[in-house]
C-alpha cells in the first residue's frame, strides 16, 4: 500500500484521538508502517501552544488578539510539523510510512475565526500547506462535546460552549468548501461503528491509489 496522509477532525470530545489510535493499531496489524501524530505537535512551538491553551503561560487576554496569536503559532508549528527533517510528516511519507494526524488545517479555521477578515487571514497563512489524502470529520453536537469533556481536570481556552458553537459553524463552512477527499461520520455512533466506517473509507482511498 502506498503511504497516505490521513487527518481526523472534530469538536473536542468527538473521539478523534481514540479513533486515530485504533486506526494506527489497525495499520500495524497489517504490517503497514504508520506514524501517529497530532497538532499542536510535540515540538517546541507546539509545546508552547499547549501551555498557552492551558493558561500556564500568559498571552493576550483579549480573545480576538489571542486567536490571532494562536493562528500564527499554529501555522509556525504546522510548518515545522510538516517539514522538519527528524520526524516531519512530509519526510515520513517520502520514506514510505503512512501518517495519521489528529487536527490540522481545519482546526485553525474552526477555532481561530469569528469574521470574514479572520477567515481570509487563516486561508492565507495555510495556503501553501498540503491537504491530506483523506480528511475524516467526526460530527458531534456541542452539547455532547461538553458532556464528554466535563470530567477533564482543566478545560483549555477553546473548550467553552460559545467557542465550540463557533467552531461547529466554522467546521460546517470549511467542509462545504473543501475540495479534497472527505468522509463525515456521526460521532454518536458506537466506537466500533465509527471505526468500521473509517476503515471502509480508507480502503476506498487506497484502492483508488493502487
Amino acid at each position: 500500500m502506498k503511504p497516505v496522509f490521513i487527518v481526523l477532525e472534530g469538536l473536542d470530545g468527538s473521539g478523534t484521538s481514540t479513533q486515530a489510535q485504533l486506526l494506527a493499531d489497525h495499520f500495524r496489524s497489517l504490517s503497514t508502517p504508520v506514524e501517529l501524530t497530532a497538532e499542536p505537535s510535540t515540538g517546541l512551538i507546539g509545546a508552547t501552544i499547549r501551555l498557552a491553551l492551558k493558561r500556564r503561560i500568559k498571552f493576550q487576554a483579549d480573545r480576538t488578539s489571542f486567536d490571532r496569536q494562536m493562528a500564527l503559532m499554529f501555522a509556525a508549528d504546522r510548518h515545522d510539523h510538516l517539514y522538519n527533517d527528524a520526524e516531519g510528516i512530509v519526510p515520513t511519507l517520502k520514506k514510505g510510512t503512512t501518517v495519521i494526524c489528529t487536527r490540522y488545517i481545519p482546526s485553525s479555521f474552526a477555532y481561530h475565526c469569528s469574521n470574514e477578515k479572520e477567515w481570509n487571514f487563516i486561508k492565507t497563512l495555510n495556503s501553501e500547506f498540503p491537504i491530506p489524502d483523506l480528511l475524516i470529520y467526526l460530527d458531534n453536537h456541542v452539547e455532547n462535546s461538553l458532556k464528554r469533556i466535563s470530567n477533564r481536570n482543566i478545560l483549555d481556552q477553546y473548550e467553552q460552549e460559545d467557542k465550540l458553537m463557533q467552531a461547529q459553524a466554522n467546521y460546517a463552512r470549511y467542509l462545504s468548501e473543501y475540495q479534497g477527499k472527505l468522509t463525515i461520520i456521526n460521532a454518536n455512533l458506537s466506537r466500533e461503528d465509527i471505526f468500521s466506517r473509517i476503515v471502509e473509507s480508507i480502503n476506498k482511498l487506497t484502492n483508488s491509489k493502487a
